[in-house]
Formats: C-alpha cells, sequence, structure tokens
C-alpha cells in the first residue's frame, strides 16, 4: 500500500502533524533527520516553517526540494488520532 500525505501543520522546532490518506494523525520530530546536503539548510526554522504537501508526489517537501517518503514519515511519528 503506497501512503501519501493529505496535510502538514508546523507545530514548533521540527516538528510537524500529518495526516495520511489511510486516516492517521502522525506527529514527527525530524530534529535528528536533518542531516545531509538537502536538509542541512532545514536547519533553518524558517525555512523548515515553508513545508508544504506536494500534490505531485504526495509528501512534504520544502523549496529547496528536499523531501522525505510518506512510509518513512508514518513509520516515525507518533499517532495522535485517527480521522472517523
Amino acid at each position: 500500500m503506497f501512503l501519501h500525505v493529505t496535510k502538514v501543520t508546523y507545530l514548533h522546532d521540527y516538528q510537524l502533524r500529518l495526516e495520511f490518506d489511510d486516516g492517521t494523525i502522525r506527529e514527527v520530530d525530524l530534529a535528528d533527520e536533518l542531516y545531509g546536503e538537502v536538509f542541512e539548510p532545514l536547519k533553518d526554522v524558517d525555512l523548515f516553517k515553508q513545508v508544504q504537501v506536494n500534490p505531485d508526489t504526495n509528501t512534504i517537501e520544502w523549496p529547496n526540494g528536499a523531501d522525505f517518503a510518506p512510509e518513512f514519515l508514518h513509520k516515525i511519528g507518533k499517532e495522535v488520532k485517527k480521522i472517523a
């Protein structure tokens, strides 16, 4: 099954709330995932806050092209609630 991110909300620091097409809402903390050439710039919180869902790839993406696979985000996220 392919997962898609349908909504992203910036919470604080490097934490996001994500809604997935399987009906789950999860909170992810990406502070420890921001390493490597494409992710290093995201340590600037002002850039990190610019996260959006890319409708073509169905995952989160930043203006510099950095993104994470929805399956990875789902796995590391803590479930907040399930959408009825």
